[in-house]
């Protein structure tokens, strides 16, 4: 089996057990702020298993659990409940996102909503395709027109950043969003449902979400230094729809670094 179609296949295995668990939901926190539950738990056992069983000999990068010491090699990249908090509540903007990677160069990821119905998908160079239909991002004439979505740590020692990118978003756009499930956001992006996206994130929210977003036309690039390859960087995230890409990194301040589709 080639790595997307496995990759859908277990997504959507991991979406059920979102969808069984759903409406009895308890909830620890990692660290006393991150919530955590026993479907975060039971779909990342799913997916490591499934990997386990059809490629032994790869590894798996995941919020839930321990990750390689290095990238080098064949490595899934994994958030088994993107928008815990979302689950929790019984909010449906949640999704599972997986991602192959290849010596730290994302190959395919999918992000499948299980709730919303929707699954996205890309392989690099192939494009990117919601339920199977490819999508392009928006074209928004300027950013006073753009709709840009944001999102905020749980640890929260240093507003003041974040109060500022509100700020200067709020300046400059049309309006923002804030719903917590960054991979979907993303995704959104990808498919012109919004006209960015931008937060300070880990490798397993972007790394499918940003395939999706690379490859069906947006562009991608960090703000903030970061210690991953810059598929798997998130510090300083921004995916935008290109026209509107360079007016945002001015707007938000700092020297990026890019990746456009191609």
């Amino acid at each position: 089996m080639s790595v997307l179609p496995f990759a859908v296949d277990v997504a959507h295995r991991a979406g059920a057990i979102l969808a069984e668990l759903r409406g009895r939901v308890d909830v620890e926190y990692k660290n006393g702020v991150e919530p955590v539950t026993e479907a975060d738990l039971r779909s990342d056992a799913l997916i490591r298993e499934a990997v386990a069983a059809t490629y032994p000999d790869h590894r798996v990068l995941s919020e839930e659990g321990a990750g390689p010491a290095d990238l080098a090699g064949p490595v899934w990249v994994v958030d088994p409940i993107d928008g815990t908090a979302n689950y929790a509540r019984g909010h449906p903007y949640v999704a599972v996102s997986i991602a192959y990677a290849v010596d730290g160069v994302v190959r395919a990821g999918v992000v499948h909503a299980p709730f919303l119905h929707e699954t996205f998908t890309a392989t690099r160079g192939s494009g990117a395709r919601l339920n199977g239909v490819p999508i392009r991002p928006s074209d928004p004439p300027d950013l006073r027109r753009a709709i840009v979505s944001t999102g905020f740590p749980h640890y929260k020692a240093d507003l003041d950043p974040l109060v500022e990118r509100v700020r200067r978003l709020l300046a400059g756009c049309q309006d923002i969003r804030r719903a917590s499930c960054p991979s979907l956001d993303i995704c959104y992006v990808a498919a012109g449902r919004l006209d960015a996206h931008t937060e300070s994130l880990a490798p397993w929210d972007v790394a499918a979400a940003g395939l999706v977003a690379v490859e069906a036309g947006a562009v991608r690039s960090h703000l903030e230094p970061d210690d991953f390859p810059p598929d798997l960087a998130g510090n300083g995230f921004l995916v935008a729809a290109p026209a509107i890409h360079g007016p945002l990194v001015r707007l938000l301040g700092g020297p990026p670094r890019t990746r456009a589709p191609g």
